[in-house]
């Protein structure tokens, strides 16, 4: 039996790629969601971004915090990994790091990206999920199960079961 080797850079050519992106869920005193609102998109989302090459996810979204909202914050438990296919507008999948960025406790410090960002606003939870995207808003009831029970929550594309 005859096995034709390849070298590394050959063999990895051959594999499949995804998107990657990460972010923070940041929360203010009154325990409200920071949700952007990106002006090269529809929907709000989560402050982050897309993870460049050689980066790892915590330190895109702590990069990606800084840069969008002027804040430093800390990447701490990672709370939902989201898998989604690839879709009419995006030819690969997409997974996403949502990681627990704790309470902001001064929200005046945050200063807009206007390159990017038309708004930031800490809203109630329920409000929040119904700012996103349909095809991320799954990521909100995630991330508030997986900080309750201090354990990440894997998201292949469906809504967590909350029921526990």
């Amino acid at each position: 039996m005859s096995k034709t080797y390849l070298e590394p850079a050959e063999w990895y050519a051959t594999l499949p790629s995804v998107f990657t992106s990460a972010c923070l869920l940041l929360t203010d005193a009154e325990d409200r969601v920071l949700l952007v609102k990106p002006n090269y998109q529809p929907g709000w989302s989560f402050p982050g971004g897309i993870v460049e090459a050689g980066e790892a996810p915590h330190d895109c979204a702590v990069r990606e915090v800084a840069e969008e909202l002027g804040v430093s914050a800390e990447a701490g438990e990672l709370l939902v990994v989201h898998w989604s296919p690839p879709s009419e507008e995006r030819p690969r999948s997409m997974i996403n790091f949502l990681f627990d960025g704790g309470v902001l406790s001064d929200p005046a410090r945050i200063r807009l990206q206007v390159e990017e960002l038309d708004d930031a606003a800490f809203l109630p939870w329920d409000t929040a999920v119904t700012l996103f995207p349909a095809h991320t808003a799954v990521r909100l009831p995630a991330a508030r199960l997986a900080r309750r029970d201090r354990r990440p929550v894997y998201l292949p594309g469906g809504l967590p079961d909350t029921s526990g």
